[in-house]
């Protein structure tokens, strides 16, 4: 049914390369990352072979596969397919994706998902009576999925009060002085230690769901599945970072978690308001690309000499004030994208249902 698209190979290395769109490097590229849609980085245009509207498979790790409805290109471990017979539409695409994804998460690093291997896989499809593919069912069923989600995200956001999304003085205030704001230098390894987890395989868990059990893994933010009390020894507490040594990515622990191999923990120094979590967890893992160019031995060193920038007072102390107008800025901006996603999804949906009847 589908068959791999050939592509130019980039001449960059990944660490080298923006996290963000940045003067000429505005196409994203996909790797074998689990995480934001496969993009882990964004590449200059000239030179790459362009993709849009078709599936993207990751050929090492968990062998995550994503639709792009927006223009994209490949870097590294990941290849793309297009179906052979005509062009899926959106929901169609979304359709096969979720049906691959199950599909393939039989494979990992030691069974990789290269195309030879995964273009023999089989999945079950709707079909017609005639015993075509049912393309319009697909259609229908995605259609019907998201009404029922955006209805549940309406509701969501009324029951929890996030409609509110209106921007006091102080949030203005941060949000244009974001920039030119006071900012000062700070080590890493002064605001935060590392330190080894005690770790087992999931064998070991036990039936409950009090605690998380952490791995390496990006997906599902960090968290393999929950377990029961297992021991007190391999315990890690709540209010800190993990961190796993695959991906580099940094999750905030709100509760308890056991962890598996290769994850280290995050303590923090210093005392942490809500917000200045989030606003630590986006300067962390704006580390990733760092950590991921050093050996897994050097982490630890690496990590704790690494610079960041705080916005500071006059004082030159951390402004944690600022931090928490800014974070708070940012969550109503995108709590206002939602409530108006969420209302045009609504009457789109309702303008469908009525003309139907």
């Amino acid at each position: 049914m589908f068959e791999k698209l050939p592509f130019n190979k980039l001449r960059y290395k990944k660490a080298e390369l923006p996290s963000n769109k940045i003067n000429d490097f505005v196409l994203p590229a996909i790797t074998c990352t689990t995480e934001n849609n496969g993009i882990s980085c964004y590449v200059k245009k000239e030179n790459a072979t362009i993709f849009k509207n078709c599936i993207s498979v990751a050929a090492n790790g968990d062998a995550p596969v994503f639709y792009h409805s927006n223009e994209f290109t490949i870097l590294q471990d990941a290849y793309v397919i297009d179906f052979k017979d005509k062009k899926l539409n959106k929901k169609e695409n979304l359709f096969f994706t979720a049906l691959l994804k199950k599909a393939l998460k039989k494979f990992d690093w030691a069974n990789k998902s290269g195309w030879e291997r995964v273009k023999n896989e089989n999945i079950l499809l709707p079909t017609t009576q005639n015993g075509e593919i049912n393309f319009e069912f697909m259609e229908s069923f995605v259609a019907e999925l998201e009404a029922e989600r955006v209805a549940e995200l309406e509701a969501y956001l009324a029951a929890a009060s996030l409609k509110d999304y209106e921007l006091t003085a102080d949030e203005l205030s941060a949000l244009s002085k974001f920039e030119n704001y006071n900012w000062g230098e700070f080590r890493i390894g002064d605001l935060f230690e590392m330190k080894n987890t005690f770790s087992f395989n999931k064998e070991k868990l036990t039936d409950g769901n009090e605690y998380d059990y952490v791995t390496r893994t990006s997906n599902n933010q960090g968290i393999l599945q929950s377990t029961g009390f297992v021991n007190a020894r391999n315990l890690n507490e709540a209010g800190i970072w993990s961190l796993g040594l695959l991906q580099m990515d940094f999750f905030y622990r709100q509760r308890q978690w056991y962890a598996g191999q290769f994850v280290r923990k995050i303590i923090p120094k210093i005392k942490l308001t809500q917000n200045s979590i989030l606003f630590f967890t986006t300067l962390l893992n704006s580390q990733k690309n760092i950590l991921l160019s050093v050996l897994v031995r050097d982490v630890d060193k690496t990590f704790k000499n690494l610079k960041i920038k705080l916005p500071v007072t006059a004082n030159d102390e951390i402004d944690f004030e600022f931090m928490n107008n800014f974070i708070k800025a940012i969550k109503k901006l995108v709590i206002k994208d939602v409530v108006l996603y969420t209302d045009n999804k609504i009457k789109a949906t309702k303008s469908i249902v009525s003309s139907n009847q």
